[in-house]
């Protein structure tokens, strides 16, 4: 039985948890540190760790959001991200367990004889530093 083609970038692995993810607003807080889940690096899940600075309204899908701080500066070291992207890293809680498992539980027998890492291209960042899980993108914006 021949192998499936490597996961390109123009072809997504599916997401279908985040997208129906329930966490409110205020399970974040100004300074905490989150992980946004990208994908899969030596069969584990890895992402881009940051630090929640204020509250923003998060346009591209008319929802509230939280300005974000990449720690590692770059082309964009701030970004606005709708709470359901994100996962606590500075404290265990459960609810981020339960989606940090259930992802796990997804993604990682997909990729077990891969070593590489991995980008499921979920995400893409706005023109205005919005970061936007590929499901919740408008056409009209």
């Amino acid at each position: 039985m021949s192998q499936p083609p490597p996961t390109s970038a123009f072809a997504p692995t599916p997401d279908s948890l985040t997208p129906d993810r329930d966490i409110t607003h205020q399970h974040f807080q100004a300074g905490d540190t989150v992980v946004v889940l990208k994908g899969v690096a030596g069969g584990e899940l890895w992402g881009d760790a940051m630090r929640v600075v204020a509250p923003s309204w998060h346009t591209p899908t008319d929802e509230d959001g939280w300005r974000l701080r990449d720690a590692t500066g770059g082309a964009q070291s701030y970004v606005t991200g709708h709470p359901r992207y994100l996962v606590h890293l500075s404290r265990r809680c459960p609810d981020c367990l339960i989606y940090l498992r259930a992802m796990e539980d997804a993604l990682l027998p997909r990729y077990t004889d891969r070593n590489e890492l991995i980008d499921c291209g979920w995400y893409t960042t706005t023109a205005l530093n919005h970061l936007v899980h590929i499901a919740d993108i408008r056409g009209d914006r």
